[in-house]
């Protein structure tokens, strides 16, 4: 027997673009006012616009996105995704972890790393809550230098133990048998 799913109003997911960027801080917006996630300057965004991806209708509306941010050699972190309220339980969520995945092996990234309050969903997505020391320490005195906050919110560093209060630390070991797929 075929399982059916309910019709879903069509989306897709594609990379950022800079003209998206206004956009994707729209969406950020309401995220910041609810203490959700950290507002970033339109400069962060426009540095990162690479990092993105964004859903959008056929119409043009962006309706979520999500970034990838490289940490060190094999590890990576999904961050900023946003689905608008609108969206939510329709599968653009889960659409835009896929693309990060995909463009996280691409790169060659074994493990993504994620600070959520959104555990349930990470969890269906084969993420699992990690403890405190999940690099060598060797990487971690490396990581450390970082000045991106992200960096230090992996890291638990006391300086952002505000920022991430009632978070969970999250991670996922990508599969080498897919990542190798990729490379066929």
């Amino acid at each position: 027997m075929t399982e059916t799913r309910p019709t879903e109003a069509p989306f897709t997911v594609r990379p950022a673009r800079t003209r998206d960027v206004r956009g994707i801080q729209s969406m950020l917006e309401p995220f910041v006012q609810r203490r959700i996630l950290l507002g970033k300057d339109p400069v962060v965004l426009y540095e990162a616009t690479q990092q993105f991806v964004v859903a959008e209708t056929p119409d043009g509306e962006l309706i979520g996105c999500g970034a990838l941010h490289v940490m060190w050699e094999d590890l990576g972190e999904i961050r900023t995704l946003i689905v608008v309220d609108g969206w939510l339980h329709r599968g653009v969520g889960r659409e835009i972890v896929d693309a990060l995945e995909a463009n996280a092996r691409v790169l060659g990234l074994t493990r993504l790393f994620c600070l959520t309050f959104e555990v349930d969903f990470f969890t269906r997505r084969g993420f699992a809550p990690i403890g405190e020391q999940v690099v060598d320490p060797d990487v971690y005195s490396q990581l450390v230098r970082s000045p991106d906050e992200g960096v230090a919110e992996f890291l638990d560093l006391a300086h952002v133990k505000p920022n991430t209060l009632g978070n969970t630390r999250m991670l996922k070991t990508l599969h080498a048998d897919a990542a190798r797929s990729l490379d066929a």
